[in-house]
């Protein structure tokens, strides 16, 4: 016994000294000191790693933090601040969709969490700014040059720039521009072949010998070729390289109108003449709409996947892409294939972040979990985990009756009695807060549930929280309405109003009588009219008292009274 104190009294120690660490900004201690408390703790601690995942947060260990987060949450499913832990831990590592969720989780317990609803706010602006395509470094406007689909074809087709698309170099020179397009305006000085693309993509005419090639300008002095004085015969003009688009937009107009009007056969054929004169796998996406409209949904996503295919040879936008996934995965939703629907959802988030597409796989992840909850539902399967789990309690097997006990409830999700006995058996591992809350979740499905109660008032006892364990062993005595419990509410009941009402070391009989009169709860009975009627006319008439006490809330607080040592009921 006196070993085990020691034990305890390491880990308070350790705690203690690591949030003095925290405090002090000193992260590495604090990790060090929050590992040995960790490590003397005989039973998992959901608070060390909470503690512990911050510190590795401070220190942007995130991987590091994130693991604890889950660990902490593992432990304790039901701590908001392990949510809170986990959101900040993702939103280091850039995961803003996992962030987003875990904070949502914590708001969920705990709608009142101020860290929870500051980090959401957080991850939200950090996925509406992906979503804008901010960057740090303000691009002129030059940011669409390089990402417009349209802008390699132009370049391949233009007469000035033709031969430059041939040269991979230069190729890959222009797609490292999508992801910096103000370096063009310092390459250009390097390599001429820039500023020439610029102005074709521009449609800036440039001063002749400008381009690639030129030398420096004659000087006035020097003699002129006689061939300059003849008249330079005009250049052929060059043809529009954006005529196609423009039919293939025109073409895509007329399938838009034909889809208001739900003519999808009619639209699909405008969008196939737009894709046959321009390739632009926007039209490809919206032909993808207009099949699904139409319910031809597996037409409808070998088109996207067909989209996809091109878009990457095309360079296309990674939004079109993104597009292109969604619908992949809302047609998959239509037809009632949830795994596949969420694959597709989570592949359009990696293109590119939309609280819509977010939205979809949250809701469709949740009915997928639903429905294999709903599955796995079988009560003769919950009745067999539950007589497993009772053997190994019996046999002083805790975490193994937990294990059987969660599979019952599994099995059988509205059966108090699961919940009530992993109660129990988490009641041997001191998981106190766990405990409750498996009592509270089986008083909910029966509010008759006895053992719910008792065991739910133990677990606040050995917390010391003697207010809410009297509270509750009040309300077990109101449905034992039989008195086949009663011994076993009062034993429990006086050990936790003798703990809460006990003198304090070195406090006189007076000092204590005090200070309990002054406890707010018997201070409000006190101050109460009727209880203070009640008690008046049970001075004159010790019956009557008896009459009062069938009413639970009397009752209650006349106990408090003779608990307090205010009153004597006998």
């Amino acid at each position: 016994m006196v070993e085990s104190k020691c034990y305890d009294t390491n880990i308070v120690q350790y705690k203690a000294e690591g949030n003095a660490a925290f405090a002090a900004k000193d992260f590495n201690k604090a990790v060090e000191l929050f590992t040995k408390a960790i490590e003397a703790s005989e039973t998992p601690n959901h608070v060390l790693y909470s503690n512990r995942s911050g510190s590795y947060a401070s220190l942007r260990d995130y991987d590091s933090a994130a693991k604890d987060a889950e660990e902490c949450i593992k432990i304790n499913p039901s701590w908001a601040k392990g949510y809170t832990r986990k959101g900040a831990a993702y939103h280091g590592l850039g995961d803003l969709v996992t962030a987003r969720d875990a904070y949502e989780e914590a708001l969920k317990l705990d709608p009142a969490n101020a860290q929870a609803k500051s980090g959401l706010a957080s991850v939200d602006a950090a996925i509406q700014q992906e979503a804008a395509g901010d960057g740090q470094t303000p691009d002129l406007g030059m940011g669409s040059l390089f990402k417009d689909p349209a802008t390699f074809a132009k370049l391949a087709n233009h007469p000035k720039t033709s031969e430059y698309m041939k040269d991979p170099a230069f190729v890959a020179k222009l797609e490292g521009l999508q992801n910096n397009p103000m370096a063009a305006l310092t390459g250009a000085s390097s390599d001429p072949r820039l500023m020439e693309a610029m102005a074709v993509i521009l449609g800036i005419e440039m001063p002749a010998g400008a381009g690639p090639g030129s030398g420096p300008a004659p000087s006035s002095s020097e003699p002129k070729p006689a061939e300059s004085a003849k008249p330079k015969e005009p250049e052929p003009e060059p043809e529009p390289v954006d005529t196609d688009k423009q039919k293939a937009d025109e073409e895509k107009s007329l399938g838009n109108a034909a889809y208001k009007k739900r003519q999808f056969d009619e639209a699909i054929t405008h969008y196939n003449n737009a894709w046959d004169i321009f390739k632009d796998i926007t039209y490809l996406n919206n032909r993808a709409a207009a099949e699904f409209e139409k319910g031809d949904y597996d037409e409808a996503i070998k088109t996207c996947l067909y989209a996809i295919e091109q878009g990457r040879e095309l360079r296309s936008d990674y939004k079109l892409f993104a597009k292109a996934y969604s619908r992949i995965g809302t047609t998959y939703l239509k037809k009632d294939d949830l795994p596949s629907a969420i694959e597709y959802f989570n592949k359009s988030l990696t293109e590119h972040r939309t609280p819509d597409v977010l939205n979809k796989l949250r809701s469709t992840e949740k009915e997928l979990k639903k429905r294999e909850a709903e599955s796995y539902i079988d009560p003769e399967k919950a009745e067999e985990a539950r007589e497993e789990g009772n053997k190994l309690f019996k046999e002083g097997d805790w975490p193994g009756a937990v294990k059987a006990y969660t599979e019952a409830i599994k099995r059988a999700p509205k059966d108090p009695r699961g919940y009530a006995n992993r109660a129990a058996a988490l009641l041997k591992l001191i998981a106190y807060p766990e405990v409750i809350k498996d009592c509270d979740i089986a008083i909910s499905l029966d509010p008759n549930f006895f053992k719910a109660y008792t065991r739910k008032a133990t677990a606040y006892y050995v917390m010391k929280d003697y207010r809410n364990c009297m509270d509750t062993l009040e309300v077990a005595r109101s449905i034992d309405t039989e008195f086949k419990h009663t011994r076993e509410i009062e034993e429990l009941y006086t050990k936790a109003s003798t703990a809460r009402f006990a003198a304090l070391p070195g406090e006189t009989a007076e000092q204590t009588a005090e200070r309990l009169s002054q406890d707010p709860e018997i201070d409000e009975i006190r101050r109460d009219p009727v209880m203070n009627t009640i008690l008046q006319q049970a001075q004159n008439d010790p019956a009557a008292l008896r009459d009062h006490l069938q009413n639970p809330e009397i009752r209650r607080k006349i106990n408090l009274l003779a608990a307090a040592g205010i009153i004597r009921t006998r």
